[in-house]
């Protein structure tokens, strides 16, 4: 990653003096490292058919209670059904909680796959990185994001990151464990962009790609004359022994940093207020509508998080006493929340012919227990849980699998985390025999041998 504004001066082996802008190892002021978006083209792995599907991961952090939210058991004893009711939707036979009355409308625009499961621990972060990998970390190797192996595989289109992660990444969740939200093993130079703001601030800009706590340390004068700097001197430095200290594609993350499309893809306010109120003033909602526009402006893959921790913060973590969530705050804040920004996601991506080739897929960690807990929440629980999936292939108005009578175990179709791997890389076009260049040269698989889409998921 490279950093541009150094206040020292550093002399290099061809003798010449400058500002450190180009000083390799630091955060960069291009956002995060934006020259890490830009990889090899892969040989044979891309489906060219399916060359132009996008991708948007709403990563519901905290775990969402299966019983309250996509697979109600209405029928069930009091401390398993819990306090909330079903709903109708536009689609006979699917119900959802009365928490979500805008989803309602447009259940025949996603599907619910209501037998995910998994067997690892009961913990935050395995769970963040089996739904974003495919798989648990084991031996020290940490396995690549989905939309990380996209941006090596595809690369950008035109002069904006492939990957982009809003608003930032997933923090402490308990477990001190990586939570699968970057290359791993294919290195730095294929991380998402991170934008690391908030866009629900009424003050969000993102002028020059640059990061707000480097643009406070930058003075005006500076900001005013760095890419004139980096003009006089990119080439020059370029020829130099020193370049092999910086990622060989600096010269498009600098075209990146200097584009005008990607600076406008970020900007919010062209938006119309009565558009952003229909996404939900929050950090979440902001987001999504931001993911919108990343698609629109060329990113393939964007994915948010709808919080960064489950501690002091109302999330999908209801075990239902502090530091976590109360099992309330599904009707008061975190339902809603999410109800008005998935729903508006779609509307949106529909009503501008983006849906067709964008996959909206949303999913916890894992599920919650089947019993209400003594402080009126739940617990964790990766044995079953509901996923959601649109846009692209995916076939709306679905649902795949069920769980049992208590939404305790699955009943029908058990789906794994790898199965939802398959199914994603194969709803973007990705050979799923592919091989990713690991550690020490070992080719690792995209995905174990054996592993299949979810196919009844697609139309």
């Amino acid at each position: 990653m490279f950093r541009l504004d150094a206040d020292r001066p550093v002399e290099f082996c061809d003798g010449l003096r400058r500002r450190d802008f180009l000083h390799a190892g630091s955060l960069s002021t291009l956002g995060l490292g934006l020259s890490q978006f830009f990889g090899l083209k892969a040989m044979g792995a891309v489906d060219s058919s399916k060359s132009d599907m996008n991708c948007i991961l709403l990563m519901l952090v905290g775990g969402p209670s299966q019983l309250d939210t996509w697979d109600m058991k209405p029928n069930a004893p009091v401390e398993i059904r819990g306090p909330y009711k079903p709903i109708k939707t536009n689609v006979p036979g699917i119900e959802i909680s009365e928490n979500f009355p805008r989803m309602a409308k447009h259940a025949d625009k996603f599907a619910l796959v209501r037998g995910m499961y998994h067997t690892a621990a009961a913990v935050h972060d395995t769970g963040h990185q089996m739904m974003q990998t495919g798989r648990l970390f084991q031996g020290g190797v940490e396995h690549p994001h989905f939309g990380c192996v996209l941006g090596k595989l595809k690369g950008p289109k035109g002069d904006v990151p492939p990957h982009v992660l809003l608003p930032r990444p997933i923090g402490n969740t308990g477990g001190n464990m990586p939570h699968g939200q970057n290359a791993g093993f294919l290195g730095k130079s294929f991380d998402p962009f991170v934008l690391n703001a908030d866009p629900s601030d009424p003050n969000f800009r993102v002028p020059d790609m640059l990061p707000p706590d480097y643009l406070s340390a930058l003075r005006v004068d500076r900001r005013r004359n760095w890419r004139a700097m980096v003009d006089r001197t990119v080439s020059e430095f370029e020829t130099s022994q020193d370049a092999r200290l910086l990622d060989s594609t600096f010269q498009q993350a600098y075209t990146l940093m200097s584009s005008q499309k990607a600076r406008e893809a970020f900007e919010l306010h062209r938006e119309p207020e009565k558009v952003r109120e229909k996404y939900g003033n929050n950090r979440f909602g902001q987001s999504c509508l931001l993911a919108r526009r990343m698609i629109e402006a060329g990113v393939r893959f964007v994915t948010i998080n709808m919080f960064e921790t489950v501690f002091d913060e109302i999330t999908w973590d209801i075990h239902g006493s502090k530091p976590f969530s109360p099992i309330s705050c599904y009707r008061d804040l975190v339902g809603p929340m999410f109800d008005m920004a998935y729903s508006s996601l779609l509307e949106d991506l529909h009503d501008r012919g983006l849906l067709k080739n964008t996959m909206v897929w949303g999913t916890g960690e894992f599920g919650r227990t089947p019993k209400v807990n003594p402080a009126g929440g739940r617990d964790h629980w990766p044995q079953v849980w509901t996923l959601l999936a649109a846009g692209g292939p995916i076939k709306g108005g679905n649902i795949v699998g069920s769980s049992d009578d208590i939404g305790g175990y699955p009943k029908d179709r058990p789906t794994t985390p790898a199965e939802v791997a398959a199914t994603i890389y194969h709803g973007l076009g990705i050979n799923l025999e592919t091989e990713l260049p690991g550690a020490q040269g070992r080719p690792i698989p995209l995905v174990d041998r054996g592993t299949e889409p979810i196919r009844e998921l697609f139309a």
